[in-house]
């Protein structure tokens, strides 16, 4: 059938055409039916999508979309249509549906968009008009457009020093010249109090001030900001304990960037450190959780329902009110690993429930939460992971707001697409069907639950699972989520799913409804199909695994389970799942480890895991709880090719031998008349050998005779400035030398092949010699093998 061929076409893609046409990459690219074969394929089967991913040829439709009257899902090109009828058959519930009246000139030569086979994916513009007739949208009725974007500036005003505060004003200065005219901008400041400064009004504007040690709730805020007046409930009337009251003229706090900007330029270059000594030995009173309580009060109260940021600037940790990380006595350390694990931070529960006691209402709301993190000390982002994670929000961190990759991320974050629109989404909501022979087992991103019921929900969780339905109030093209999936079946008759002999196709549809930052409200539907297989042929099967999606499924999965679970039981965990991979897939003679074959499309998977063992999204040692989050929030939210330079860095070779080339992610690669360029995503490192090193300081690369020496020099800062410029957040750049302190950035994270335990005699060794207790990833390997060849 016509059917069949559109999905075996699609099937048939390479992993990375498939990807760049429809935004999605499957672990397996068939599956069994049953589930106990698919617990038997031992990695489970999930996706990686991205539902706002930049698609060339990608139609916008400026109608509503058809929808099923049973399940709701979209009309798309794997639904059986009726011409004559003007009838079509959804392929997730079977139900018949009749085409509505303006589809009366559909046929087979006449079609609309959402039913053209390679527009698998299509976008509508909600309540648009279409004036030149034609099909749908002459009758549809307009939709009001949202307002404008609303920014929450909540900037810290304890900084450590003068230089401090005038780097933060020249990136609040530069975001102002970024943001669209017709933005919506608020201020608020911290320190020992919180500050609201009205911004609407061009006299006698006033400043609001709320204590610093207190959160603020909205009926609070409503009644300090209009102490004569009762407030206002959402629904009219008097206000009754649990509804949201509506601020009267929020227009006071919350205006437009071009009515506006003069008062906010005025507010940032008078901005001056918080007045409240500082005793000695004591660190500033800091009301960091009391600040983020009025922003999101505030915009509950007069923004409520439309899209919207709260941007954090932290210069320290919290250290009062809610919120808090640590005392104000210097001698109090901020905590570490270890004291989170024994159970003794003293702030951190009661800091954590006030954070996460916050994402459901700003997830409700429509506003995100960013952090941007200008401290060499620790925050406070490990208490803010799941309210910045789930609100889909950014988090910067730096040393200073004065580096480049902060300044270079914070100018990003403001980036805008061809027709002038900031690259960003708000207030938006994912929602997934499948056909009956599967179901949806979890999600794992940047998203919080939705809790809808379906019929399409799997018993198994994993992940944030119980729900067909995710919310996040922010999105951008490049957020990645991974979607995990269970086989419940085989295929019913008559389920309306396309079939061929030997194999049938089952059909997932994602639909992702947001706010457009013109105000526009858009909905994206993805309606793909996935080959059902039941082959045990090992050669098929390995056709059809994608061990790069499939070792950043099982990294966001181990990285979940991290946050709840013990690191050595998530650790026993991967473990498991690789020795059972590779005892299924490999080819071995019982008991003989020196006999095991790995196919090609599985070879790659072990060494992926070894490295995320010791990557530091599950190795704390030598981390922060907050940077930490940090590194978590990160491998949550990207793309699979980002995911897996953070997994397994890229290392590139420069030498006078040959051309720049890839190298090992090796210690024998580290030689002293190379230089390398290293990729951790993070961290971009240019690492040059010691004979280089020696030459460089000898100024030869001045010399025209040595003209070549100058371009070898030249080459890896090139290729280094290309990776950055596209990046967000921008990675931080070091240029050391062999054996020098910075050297330990490109150290921690290559294989330590050669130690001071198997290195030969002195100077017999080749590479740079580790100093670690680390196992070899040949050692890793050696294991590996006796334990999967065992009866």
């Amino acid at each position: 059938s016509l059917h069949a061929f559109r999905a075996e076409a699609l099937s048939t893609m390479d992993f990375q055409e498939r990807e760049d046409k429809e935004g999605i990459r499957w672990s397996w690219n068939f599956f069994p039916s049953s589930r106990l074969e698919g617990a038997r394929m031992v990695i489970p089967l999930g996706c990686l999508i991205t539902p706002l991913k930049q698609i060339s040829g990608l139609p916008l439709l400026t109608y509503e979309p058809v929808r099923c009257k049973t399940c709701q899902a979209i009309l798309n090109p794997y639904c059986e249509v009726d011409y004559r009828s003007k009838l079509w058959v959804c392929p997730f519930c079977t139900t018949r549906n009749t085409f509505p009246q303006h589809y009366a000139d559909i046929s087979e030569n006449n079609l609309p968009a959402e039913l053209y086979s390679q527009y698998t994916t299509v976008e509508y513009k909600l309540g648009g008009y279409n004036g030149s007739g034609g099909f749908p949208g002459a009758n549809a009725p307009m939709r009001p457009l949202a307002p404008p974007p609303v920014f929450v500036y909540v900037v810290d005003v304890c900084l450590p020093t003068e230089a401090e505060t005038e780097a933060l004003k020249d990136a609040l200065l530069m975001s102002f010249n970024l943001l669209p005219e017709n933005a919506q901008v608020a201020f608020i400041t911290y320190g020992t109090t919180v500050q609201l400064h009205e911004v609407g009004e061009s006299e006698f504007s006033k400043t609001w001030v709320f204590r610093g040690s207190k959160e603020v709730t909205t009926h609070q805020l409503v009644e300090h900001l209009n102490p004569t007046k009762t407030p206002v409930a959402a629904q009219g009337g008097a206000a009754q304990p649990n509804t949201i009251p509506n601020l009267p003229n929020p227009e006071r706090f919350i205006g437009a960037m071009s009515d506006i900007e003069f008062t906010l330029t005025s507010l940032v270059e008078e901005l001056q450190p918080d007045p409240w000594p500082i005793p000695p030995h004591r660190r500033a009173l800091r009301g960091t959780g009391a600040a983020i309580s009025v922003a999101v009060a505030l915009l509950e109260s007069g923004y409520r329902g439309y899209g919207g940021r709260i941007m954090t600037f932290m210069a320290g940790p919290c250290t009062q009110g809610p919120g808090q990380t640590v005392s104000t006595d210097l001698g109090d350390q901020i905590r570490l690993h270890n004291d989170l694990k024994a159970d003794t931070a003293p702030f951190f529960a009661k800091s954590k429930q006030f954070y996460d006691a916050l994402l459901p209402r700003c997830v409700g709301n429509g506003h995100a939460i960013d952090a941007m993190v200008g401290s060499l000390d620790q925050v406070g982002v490990a208490e803010m992971k799941a309210l910045v994670q789930g609100t889909g929000g950014n988090i910067l961190c730096s040393d200073s707001f004065a580096t480049p990759q902060f300044k270079g991320s914070f100018q990003k974050m403001f980036t805008t697409a061809a027709d002038g629109h900031l690259c960003m989404a708000f207030n938006a909501a994912m929602e997934v069907r499948t056909t009956v022979d599967w179901k949806i087992s979890g999600c794992v991103g940047p998203c919080v639950s939705r809790n809808k019921p379906s019929s399409c929900i799997s018993e198994t969780q994993t992940g944030i699972g119980g729900t067909c339905q995710w919310g996040m109030s922010a999105l951008d093209h490049n957020t990645t989520f991974a979607l995990y999936f269970d086989p419940a079946g085989s295929t019913p008759p008559g389920s309306g799913v396309p079939r061929r002999t030997g194999m049938t196709y089952r059909c997932m549809q994602l639909i992702t409804r947001y706010q457009h930052p013109s105000g526009e409200y858009r909905l994206r539907a993805t309606t793909v199909p996935h080959k059902i297989n039941d082959t045990t042929n090992p050669a098929d099967l390995a056709q059809a695994f994608d061990q790069e999606t499939a070792a950043v499924l099982m990294a966001r999965l181990a990285v979940f389970k991290a946050d709840y679970e013990h690191l050595f039981d998530v650790l026993r965990w991967l473990d498991r799942h690789l020795i059972r991979l590779v005892t299924k897939f490999a080819d071995f003679a019982s008991n003989d480890p020196s006999s095991l074959r790995l196919h090609p499309a599985f070879a790659l998977f072990p060494q992926f895991m070894y490295h995320l063992r010791r990557s530091e999204f599950l190795q704390v040692f030598n981390s922060s709880p907050d940077e930490t989050a940090n590194f978590r929030i990160m491998l949550d939210r990207q793309t699979c090719s980002n995911c897996l330079i953070m997994i397994q860095p890229t290392l590139h070779c420069y030498s006078m031998k040959g051309p720049p080339c890839p190298a090992l992610l090796d210690s024998q690669s580290v030689q002293p008349d190379n230089i390398l360029l290293l990729d951790s995503f993070f961290e971009v490192c240019i690492h040059h050998g010691e004979t280089i090193a020696a030459w460089r300081k000898a100024n030869y690369q001045d010399q025209p005779e040595y003209e070549y020496f100058r371009q070898l020099l030249q080459a890896p800062k090139t290729d280094a400035e290309n990776i950055i410029k596209p990046r967000f957040p921008v990675p931080r750049l070091t240029d050391c030398d062999q054996r020098g302190s910075q050297a330990r950035i490109l150290y921690n994270k290559i294989n330590p092949s050669t130690t001071h335990n198997n290195a030969g005699g002195y100077g017999q060794q080749s590479g740079e010699l580790m100093y670690t207790d680390d196992a070899s990833l040949s050692t890793f390997m050696d294991h590996l093998k006796k334990l999967a060849v065992q009866n």
